[in-house]
């Protein structure tokens, strides 16, 4: 269910914040039952850290402090 969550469609990742309980996203309408593209095409994770950069232990600490 919070694997939807995760998707890089906004619709999506604006949806099934609960881990297993889907009370709170029912009661506030951001339940999906499924991704739009399914679960075997969905794309997971943010489009724009897609490269090297979150592997590198520098980058990875000074995400915190960076402006977008």
């Amino acid at each position: 269910m919070h694997r939807i969550h995760h998707s890089s469609d906004k619709i999506e990742t604006d949806s099934n914040y609960g881990f297993n309980l889907s009370l709170w996203d029912r009661l506030f309408a951001t339940y999906r039952v499924r991704p739009g593209l399914g679960q075997e095409q969905m794309e997971i994770g943010l489009i724009e850290y897609r490269d090297d950069r979150p592997t590198r232990l520098s980058w990875l600490l000074s995400l915190p402090f960076r402006k977008k």
